[in-house]
């Protein structure tokens, strides 16, 4: 049985559930997950500081939590804490944003992202540009006006998010459609057949592929820029992160 650890660096309850549900629907039968939500925070990411935050609390979760699973999930677009936690941790990390890229690729070259909020996209053109692909990048639409309710955006905001893909593919010139954000998790799957082009969530995505890591057995980094983090003298961290940081010897 394959373990999947996925964190939403948010506080949102209902959208844990929201990433529980489509991780769910889209692990094999083999595969366990389980979603953790980070007990500091704010409701959703928007901006580069509250990542900041968002990573710190994923990064605790991940070092209390990453020893009963095969692999973790960063289950925030923009995917907080990634780069990080794939040196620190002796399992696979993904996230939602990496996983749905990867995806997008396979299915188009270019593609678009569709966002919940205006202040959003400044932070997600840095994390494509991030994952080296910003001349794939077609285009960032988002809605602009306030979210009533985080774990309500596909029910309140489903039209209109339609129609921004809708632009996406016309105006942008897209050939894949990404929709943005553990709020949007599982509504690529619902808009089967409505776009003119393929749709990819991230949270499926990334379930997918950490499987397909899982599976593959690569092996950790001992050598290279994703080595474990040299042990050094620290103080005032939480104890699992103390200890995730004496993992290397040297």
């Amino acid at each position: 049985m394959t373990r999947l650890l996925l964190i939403n660096p948010n506080i949102s309850e209902s959208v844990s559930e929201l990433i529980r549900a489509e991780a769910q629907r889209s692990a094999a039968s083999d595969t366990e997950v389980e979603v953790l939500t980070a007990p500091f925070g704010v409701a959703y990411i928007e901006t580069r500081f509250e990542a900041l935050i968002g990573a710190y609390a994923a990064a605790q979760l991940a070092a209390e939590h990453h020893a009963r699973f095969d692999a973790v999930i960063v289950a925030a677009f923009g995917d907080p804490g990634l780069a990080g936690l794939r040196e620190a941790l002796p399992c696979p990390v993904t996230g939602l944003t990496e996983a749905a890229l990867a995806s997008a690729c396979l299915l188009g070259h270019r593609f678009s992202i569709v966002a919940i909020s205006q202040r959003i996209r400044a932070w997600y053109r840095e994390t494509v540009h991030a994952n080296g692909l910003s001349d794939r990048l077609a285009s960032i639409r988002a809605l602009d006006e306030p979210l009533a309710d985080i774990g309500r955006v596909q029910s309140n905001q489903g039209e209109r998010l339609v129609a921004l893909a809708e632009r996406c593919v016309a105006e942008d010139g897209a050939d894949v459609i990404v929709l943005a954000g553990a709020p949007l998790a599982g509504l690529a799957r619902s808009l089967q057949g409505r776009l003119p082009v393929p749709a990819v969530d991230g949270v499926s995505s990334a379930v997918r592929h950490a499987q397909s890591l899982v599976a593959l057995q690569p092996g950790s980094a001992r050598m290279g820029s994703f080595a474990p983090p040299p042990a050094k003298g620290n103080k005032g961290l939480p104890p699992a992160i103390a200890a995730l940081l004496q993992r290397n010897p040297s």
